[in-house]
């Protein structure tokens, strides 16, 4: 099966709304034309809305760093789904490991995913483990259990449709790079287990 590769920029707390729009303003036309690959920008929430007036006409997607699982409620500081849709968004990042760091869970990632599922935003969902677990060989161990977490009893049509994204702790900020071995390592033990509990079928279309 051809899975169709996707590119993700996570900008992080970078960019005004003025140089976000610069900046796909920018990549627009060095995209132009490319088909074969599917990409997304996901800027900060304050230039959502004015980097998804500045794509269009492309095929950039725009995507967001975060989302509460709630559609709304007292949860001062979160953004809903609902509200990452209106501001034209169909990607959203999950369970990024620096929101990992500051405390979230993977039952909060879980119910976040079913949140984004729901409401028909693609999720991204990011798992990936530490120095100091990579060192103890436990890989396997903590990375199948955050995807495990994260998907619950999630039907495998609905699995399919999002993407998973490796990002190896270690390798963050650090100057430390994974190695394209040792990311597909990765891949294929998560491919494996999916196909054990889901099926080969899922497994494979899942990027």
């Amino acid at each position: 099966m051809m899975r169709k590769v996707i590119v993700t920029g996570n900008w992080k707390m970078h960019k005004t709304a003025c140089e976000a729009v610069e900046l796909v303003t920018a990549l627009k036309p060095l995209l132009e034309g490319v088909a074969t690959v599917e990409v997304a920008v996901c800027p900060s929430f304050t230039s959502l809305q004015a980097v998804h007036a500045a794509l269009e006409g492309s095929a950039i997607g725009l995507g967001a760093q975060n989302m509460h699982w709630e559609a709304e409620g007292a949860h001062t500081g979160e953004i809903s789904a609902g509200m990452l849709l209106a501001s034209g968004c169909s990607y959203v990042i999950l369970g990024h490991s620096e929101r990992r760091q500051a405390g979230e869970s993977d039952e909060m990632v879980h119910r976040k995913l079913v949140a984004a599922l729901d409401s028909g935003l693609r999720p991204i969902v990011c798992v990936g483990e530490t120095l100091e677990e990579r060192e103890a060989g436990r890989i396997e161990e903590v990375v199948l259990g955050q995807v495990g977490r994260a998907l619950g009893v999630l039907s495998d049509e609905t699995v399919a449709t999002m993407v998973l994204a490796y990002e190896p702790v270690w390798a963050i900020g650090t100057g430390m790079t994974a190695t394209t071995a040792q990311a597909e390592e990765v891949h294929a033990l998560i491919r494996g287990y999916l196909a054990e509990r889901l099926g080969a079928e899922t497994a494979a279309a899942l990027r």
